[in-house]
């Protein structure tokens, strides 16, 4: 075959809604090619348009009603005139796919390596054996460990990113020319996400591989794609060199979604603490402490110390930042400091008093606002929950506590009686924020509250945060394993690794000279928006892994 391996051509596709002849357009009018062994960068906004992009390069939109205009081909076939052989061939044997959530992807009750065989089987019709020898092959190749062996576990016995990698373990199986990876990296640790896109890029220079990258993280971007293709509202607003893009943006929608960017070299804005004075001589207790803090779980040989001896304060109007790999204990430590989780042993403190069970005057703000929401109830009733659980009957003063509430988070009191699936991700954010302040608490702990959400939404979502701390002189615990973001909220920051605080300061202090190796790791995984710099620390963790196996 000549010419570009994927070619398309003024892309449209259209959903349908409501009634008969009713459709929204999803993509409107893309164009792009994509050459063997390049990388393209689809990134822009939740609701942009890259995952249906994505989904066109398969085929996946044949049968489900959407309406496709246009032209996609991939290695030189016309998916259009695509039949079903065609499509299954062309699916996992010339271009695979790698989704964001390998737990929904992978089969519960069957072993990875079990799962990559099959896909091996169907597509080449290979014996059993050499197909198991095949899984092994490929989970060797994107660096599982004793490959022949893990590729006998279920996937709930991988971490996450060992999932990710046998994901893409799977694509790689039947030896595609072209990998579609849509938000591969999203629900990773920056160490882990590094291994991931070092992994991606590997694979581009053996193989030869073409990569189709779909992220809402710019930083990912900047270090896996030779070219950034910006959507927004389905639509291109800006294509070019990723380098071009970054540095000289020319659409006003980029230089502001690149302005939205958590940076560690960005200047930070002075934060001011809101301290009550009650004219007492002696500082005011903090609204929350940890004394020896400590969590275990199970028991005998199979115990595991999830917090193991944490001793930490966080004062009126003050942030604290708890960054560390999954694993770490930071949201185990966040239960406990709302009483959600009982301690081992050690105290937990609110105004100097020890508290047992759920504190009163802590709430906590969850990772995923649709599970922590029900979805047979509206907005307005789960913010009022807590409002009843503390005693208050008067149904004229909840609601208008509730409409005080959704205006104050950046929503209108009309959204009271509507139903979570009925809001964009930042919007049910902003839902469980309310819900959070509609006791009136002195403590709100943040676990993960913008991991899953687009760089725009994610600077709402935090600049919303630090009004109501300005104006409320609230406590914030904010946990997260972004530490640029984590950079941006806090005034101080725990780093934590296998249950311990391993550095604690001012943030300037341990992000601009941090004494503990396992900091400066943290902090050398973060994205660069400089894809010089990108390629340059990927060398440096290359030289470092090859000396680690010397």
């Amino acid at each position: 075959m000549t010419g570009p391996l994927v070619d398309v051509t003024d892309l449209v596709v259209d959903f349908p809604v409501g009634g008969p002849g009713h459709c929204v357009r999803a993509v409107d009018g893309i164009s792009f090619t994509l050459e063997a062994g390049r990388a393209l960068g689809i990134v822009g906004e939740s609701g942009s348009g890259k995952s249906t992009v994505a989904a066109a390069l398969l085929g996946l939109h044949h049968g489900t009603g959407a309406r496709i205009g246009g032209t996609v081909r991939v290695d030189g076939t016309d998916l259009a005139d695509a039949g079903p052989a065609r499509l299954r061939a062309l699916r996992g044997g010339t271009a695979a796919m790698v989704f964001q959530d390998p737990l929904s992807s992978l089969d519960p009750y069957h072993a990875v390596g079990d799962q990559i065989a099959e896909v091996y089987r169907v597509h080449t019709a290979a014996s059993r054996r050499a197909a198991r020898a095949r899984a092994v092959e490929v989970l060797d190749r994107v660096g599982i460990p004793d490959a022949a062996r893990r590729s006998r576990a279920r996937p709930h016995e991988f971490s996450g990113g060992m999932r990710q990698r046998a994901l893409i373990a799977m694509a790689l199986a039947c030896e595609p020319r072209l990998l579609i990876a849509d938000e591969p990296t999203t629900a990773l640790d920056v160490t882990v996400q590094a291994q991931i896109l070092d992994l991606l890029h590997g694979l581009r220079q053996e193989h030869g591989l073409a990569l189709l990258l779909v992220t809402h993280d710019v930083g990912v971007a900047a270090e896996s794609v030779d070219e950034l293709l910006v959507m927004r509202d389905g639509a291109a607003v800006e294509r070019g060199p990723v380098r071009r893009v970054l540095a000289d943006p020319r659409a006003p929608y980029t230089r502001d979604l690149l302005a939205a960017v958590p940076r560690l070299d960005a200047p930070r804005t002075p934060r001011l603490r809101v301290v009550a004075d009650h004219g007492a001589p002696e500082p005011e207790a903090p609204v929350v402490e940890a004394v020896c803090l400590r969590r275990d779980f199970g028991g005998g040989r199979n115990r595991v110390s999830a917090v193991a001896g944490v001793s930490l304060a966080v004062r009126a109007g003050e942030t604290l930042g708890v960054v560390g790999e999954s694993g770490s204990g930071k949201s185990t430590l966040g239960r406990m400091l709302v009483g959600l989780l009982e301690p081992t042993s050690g105290q937990v403190r609110h105004a100097g008093t020890e508290v047992s069970g759920t504190a009163a005057g802590a709430q906590m703000v969850f990772q995923d606002p649709v599970s922590s929401l029900n979805p047979r109830r509206s907005v307005g009733e789960s913010i009022a929950d807590p409002l009843r659980a503390a005693g208050e009957r008067d149904e004229a003063v909840i609601r208008a506590r509730v409409d005080g509430l959704l205006t104050r988070v950046g929503l209108e009191p009309a959204h009271y009686d509507r139903y979570p699936h009925e809001f964009s991700g930042g919007q049910r954010q902003r839902v469980g924020i309310a819900r959070a302040l509609a006791p009136r608490p002195r403590l709100i702990v943040c676990d993960e509250p913008v991991s899953a959400l687009d760089v725009t939404t994610q600077a709402q979502v935090t600049e919303l945060l630090a009004e109501l701390q300005r104006e409320l002189g609230i406590a914030l615990v904010f946990i997260a394993h972004d530490l640029a973001v984590v950079r941006q909220v806090s005034d101080r920051v725990a780093v934590m690794r296998g249950g311990e605080v391993v550095e604690e300061g001012p943030v300037e202090e341990v992000y601009g000279r941090p004494a503990h190796p396992y900091t400066r790791q943290l902090l050398d995984a973060v994205p660069a928006l400089d894809p010089a710099l990108a390629a340059e620390r990927r060398s440096a963790r290359l030289t470092e892994r090859q000396e680690a196996f010397a």
